[in-house]
């Protein structure tokens, strides 16, 4: 069927693929439809612009946001799946609406817009999901996959299928090899590093049923978010106050600046309750200059502008050794330099986690790392050099190939649905 199309709905960003009538059906190079600007990825973001009464998307979204048009400014919304926050509901232009209905709306202007570029209607579709999305609880894993597929219906697609997001990427990775390989799919994204040991192959890439070739599948719940989050509450936080004291010696609560470096949080320091609590800490702090820093930066709505500012620096620091951080909406206004060691350490004992999972993965499908021949990784955090260091290192006789970071899980899923539904 030419109307089945893979859905990637990622954390930061999201993309469609489809394999057009008459291509290959092995061929995922030139599948993603491009859904902003003559891009193909659209950032996974909705601003409610309050002073146009209109609701921007992706790009537009945040350009709107750091404009400083007055409104609601949405990211993450992926991380709420499978957590009591997706029953809850946010507060837009003074009314309440509902994290599903925003799930809802996200989704269905991802599958109108691919459908514009495509010239056709998309009925099927395949989307992708992380090996976890929560880790170690069924339950709330299979929630976060019935609530997904359901709000996939709600917004027209009849038939919905899932694929884990590395296998997708395992198949992109196949439609450019000319020999059988065991391979690692190392999918590093915004909010979950997955998994995957599969046998590729030409002679293996038509077949329906993959079943066999799929060693072993891992995953956890940490992705380029909980990297921004933790470079954050490292090297910005100390300037609001985080792990300053109270007179009576005790912390200033952590709360405040867990949810400013949290993205899916951010708006939960607005709540009136937080902000007087915050009144009453300014007055107790020992010192207070912080506080009231901190204070401006939620009197003016900045969180959002904060957390781009902590990512901008993550992603320089990737080939930088040291980056200033001008952070000129605080008060007073402060330059920060940040160093990629200081970045290393702070999520150290993220990538520790990272590492287990992987030799998990090798146990569980009980293959040596030196059985291993390559190393394909995609996803937009795996550019985080020591990330990729450390992974290597679990199998150092595999070849270390890069990806397109934010589109081949979308390319391999419209590749899977080609071979679900047509």
């Amino acid at each position: 069927m030419t109307n089945a199309c893979g859905v990637d709905f990622g954390t930061s960003n999201s993309t469609v693929g489809w394999i057009k009538p008459g291509a290959s059906p092995t061929a995922g190079a030139g599948a993603l439809l491009h859904l902003e600007d003559g891009k193909a990825t659209l950032p996974s973001v909705v601003f409610f612009n309050a002073d146009d009464e209109e609701v921007r998307y992706g790009r537009a979204a945040l350009a709107d946001y750091l404009a400083g048009y007055d409104g609601r400014l949405m990211r993450s919304m992926k991380s709420l799946l499978g957590t009591s926050l997706m029953d809850g509901q946010t507060e837009v232009a003074g009314r309440a609406l509902p994290f599903r209905v925003l799930l809802a709306q996200f989704i269905g202007e991802v599958k109108r817009r691919a459908e514009s570029q495509a010239g056709r209607g998309f009925e099927h579709a395949v989307f992708g999901r992380p090996v976890f999305f929560i880790d170690d609880n069924p339950q709330a894993d299979k929630l976060a996959e019935d609530t997904l597929a359901e709000v996939a219906r709600n917004v027209g697609f009849r038939e919905v299928a899932f694929q884990y997001e590395p296998i997708a990427a395992a198949f992109d990775y196949e439609s450019q090899i000319d020999r059988e390989e065991l391979v690692l799919i190392a999918d590093i994204g915004g909010g979950t590093s997955d998994f995957s040991l599969v046998r590729l192959g030409p002679g293996r890439a038509g077949k329906l049923e993959r079943r066999d070739d799929i060693l072993a599948t891992g995953g956890v719940h940490i992705g380029g978010t909980d990297f921004d989050k933790y470079l954050s509450l490292d090297s910005v936080m100390p300037l609001l106050g985080y792990k300053s004291a109270l007179r009576s010696g005790a912390e200033i609560p952590s709360s405040y600046y867990f949810n400013l470096a949290t993205w899916h949080t951010i708006n939960q320091a607005y709540t009136r309750k937080s902000i007087v609590q915050l009144d009453d800490l300014v007055r107790d702090a020992r010192e207070p200059g912080k506080l009231a820093r901190l204070q401006h930066l939620i009197d003016e709505r900045a969180g959002h502008w904060l957390a781009m500012q902590v990512e901008g620096a993550k992603i320089a620091l990737s080939d930088r050794e040291q980056v200033a951080l001008e952070l000129e909406r605080l008060r007073p206004a402060e330059t920060l330099l940040v160093e990629r060691a200081a970045f290393e350490a702070a999520i150290v004992q993220l990538l520790d986690s990272i590492d287990a999972t992987v030799l998990r993965l090798l146990d569980d499908a009980g293959v040596a790392p030196c059985q291993v021949d390559t190393v394909f990784f995609t996803g937009g955090s795996s550019g985080v050099g020591l990330l990729r260091e450390r992974i290597g290192a679990l199998v150092p006789g595999a070849r270390k190939v890069e990806g397109d970071l934010f589109g081949s899980i979308g390319a391999g899923l419209a590749l899977d649905a080609r071979r679900k539904f047509g």
